[in-house]
């Protein structure tokens, strides 16, 4: 955990560049299906947001009306000037995640398209060095609601994820220079770019996410003054006016302020509040952040949702009634993963594979290439409104499954096409030179530099869906390291020949290892019943939670084009189950077998559970 005694903060891992980290196996194959899918061909099903030349000849000046961006604003409250840079944030976290797809995947069409793009974007950038959407008669001159930082956050970190894979470094020198030109023109606690009035400034908050591309800028240069800026941004953020103000630092200390922002600004500052803490080296910040972790366990549930649908509202996480965006789950799961590198804490990387393998996948579609903007983890319906409520004001159509979800905002999808390349750079990480940590366990290959060698480790797995593991070691010569394999908490027992040892939450093994050489290691688990904070029970084996899948009748809604449409699903049948006493789960063939009482006829039943991904309409928690 965070060293909260005023102590020096020292990393505990460090992070690898992108691209060094590959998918292997089923991991590979949802990428290349996604990529097939909604995820490769969003610039076709909303061509007219993706191609908004906003970065360039469109740029916005003082007579930029708001866009149409085809979507409902019934209920929507937060005004028009949102819409002006909307298309920045849709076009440039596609582009993110569309990159990092193409680049993982080896796809030579997609990776001539993205070389294309990014010499578009360099083509932008002016004299001074300034990229992004707004005219010179507006930058950095704002009194309201913006996107400055925001359409630039999301713009540079995927232009360093392009910069880190091929090495081109105009790439990264255009980079260098725009980040430059941001701290001229706010100059360090000399200015105040999150000063911007008392009204709705969620474009403003959402830019303070500009701290990831400062703290990506301090990986590559070891420059102090990126995190200076870092902690500028906070301290600004913190002392004005922010409609989305969760984590300003008085309300963090705040042990009676409840979570009641946007979720997604909610679990993205978590990132900021990191890099705060870092950078200051103060331990008000240390504690501030362990305060704002412990708040935002309450936010999360069991699936690793990360609710807010769309606020959190002062609400405490419940299965059936608070529901999750699709884009918190990405935010919350980048944020943790950044907390896990500076901490090392094995029970974080826990809750990265819960986000991912549960929630995330649970609000995939299995049969079609589009996901759910808004899930719950008891999922009664999908028929655009949370399990049949209805909202005052507003028209709810956020519980589908959508290819762009146009008609609420195409900013899910995105973020869908980012969180499998997040999850998976965060596989494998390095503790110093000697020593290297499968961090989080999925397929994957790694290539990178140990004891001044060359290593190539390919983890051949099944897992989650079995806990078998099998690495496959490469080395230019052989040589003597270590590597640390984290042990999930769930593990009862740990079959291996090697030699182990183990040390906060981690398998240790150090050896000397031939230039082909392997580890076979297997986890053992038993079904575990499991009580939620509102007294339900629910079943988890290994890394999964089970669930009992509704049966439904798919409806098939609007068409985008090709076989990409939005699709709801009715219930069948309206049974639900509850506990019983009798209950005692099995675990057979990747199912579990329980007993429960039908609440329809009050008949203890044998019911079969399923993975949580493989479900549509799905009762967790009984």
């Amino acid at each position: 955990m965070v060293n909260v005694n005023g102590q020096t903060l020292d990393e505990k891992f460090k992070s690898l560049p992108f691209g060094s980290i590959k998918p292997t196996g089923w991991l590979k194959e949802q990428m290349q299906k996604d990529l097939e899918g909604f995820v490769g061909h969003l610039d076709q099903i909303v061509p007219e947001l993706i191609n908004d030349p906003i970065y360039g000849s469109g740029r916005l000046k003082k007579n930029s009306k708001a866009k149409d961006l085809g979507n409902h604003k019934e209920g929507d409250a937060e005004g028009d000037e949102q819409y002006k840079w909307w298309n920045s944030e849709t076009q440039s976290n596609w582009w993110d995640g569309y990159l990092r797809h193409v680049l993982l995947l080896d796809n030579q069409k997609g990776k001539e398209k993205v070389k294309k793009y990014i010499e578009n974007i360099l083509a932008t950038q002016d004299t001074d060095g300034y990229i992004g959407i707004y005219d010179k008669e507006l930058r950095y001159q704002f009194n309201s609601e913006n996107g400055e930082l925001w359409s630039k956050a999301s713009l540079y970190r995927g232009l360093l994820a392009y910069y880190e894979y091929t090495k081109d470094k105009k790439v990264f020198d255009a980079v260098e220079k725009a980040v430059e030109n941001v701290m001229i023109h706010y100059p360090i606690n000399q200015s105040s770019p999150f000063n911007t009035g008392n009204s709705f400034n969620g474009g403003v908050s959402h830019g303070l996410t500009f701290t990831d591309v400062l703290e990506r800028m301090y990986f590559h240069t070891n420059n102090k003054k990126y995190r200076d800026y870092a902690l500028f941004l906070y301290q600004d953020f913190s002392a004005t006016y922010q409609s989305e103000a969760d984590a300003q630092f008085k309300n963090v200390i705040d042990l009676n302020y409840k979570l009641q922002s946007h979720g997604v600004h909610t679990f993205e500052h978590i990132r900021t509040l990191i890099i705060a803490a870092y950078a200051s080296q103060q331990k008000k910040y240390n504690e501030a952040l362990q305060t704002y972790l412990i708040k935002i366990k309450n936010a999360v549930t069991v699936s690793g949702g990360a609710i807010g649908d769309e606020w959190i509202a002062k609400r405490d996480a419940n299965e059936t009634v608070t529901g999750y965006e699709y884009c918190s789950l990405q935010e919350l799961l980048d944020s943790y993963a950044l907390y896990f590198q500076k901490t090392g804490d094995e029970k974080t990387g826990d809750e990265i594979e819960n986000i991912f393998f549960n929630a995330a996948h649970g609000s995939r579609n299995p049969l079609h290439s589009c996901i759910a903007y808004l899930k719950t983890d008891n999922s009664f319906e999908m028929l655009g409104t949370k399990n049949g409520e209805v909202e005052a004001n507003r028209k709810q159509t956020r519980y589908k499954y959508s290819p762009a979800h146009q008609d609420v905002a195409v900013c899910c999808n995105p973020n869908a096409g980012r969180i499998s390349p997040y999850f998976l750079q965060n596989a494998w990480m390095k503790e110093n030179d000697m020593t290297i940590i499968a961090s989080l366990l999925m397929p994957s290959v790694v290539e990178t530099d140990l004891n001044n060698n060359q290593v190539k480790i390919e983890n051949i797995t099944q897992y989650p869906n079995t806990n078998d593991f099998h690495f496959k070691i490469q080395l230019k010569a052989k040589s003597k390291f270590t590597i640390k394999i984290r042990k999930p908490s769930w593990v009862t027992k740990i079959t291996t020949n090697e030699n182990f040892i183990l040390k906060n939450g981690f398998i240790v093994i150090e050896r000397n290892f031939l230039q082909q050489d392997s580890i076979q290691i297997s986890f053992e688990t038993d079904v575990q019943m499991l009580k939620t904070k509102t007294g339900h029970y629910y079943f988890k084996h290994g890394a999964l939670l089970y669930a009992f899948p509704i049966q439904a009748k798919e409806i098939k809604g609007k068409n985008y084009f090709g076989e990409f449409s939005d699709y709801f699903y009715e219930p069948v049948s309206h049974s639900k189950y509850l506990f019983s006493e009798k209950a005692k789960p099995i675990f057979r063939d990747n199912k579990i077998y329980v007993e429960l009482l039908n609440m329809s006829n009050h008949l203890v039943e044998e019911v079969e559970l399923v993975p949580l991904g493989k479900t549509i309409l799905r009762q967790l928690t009984f």
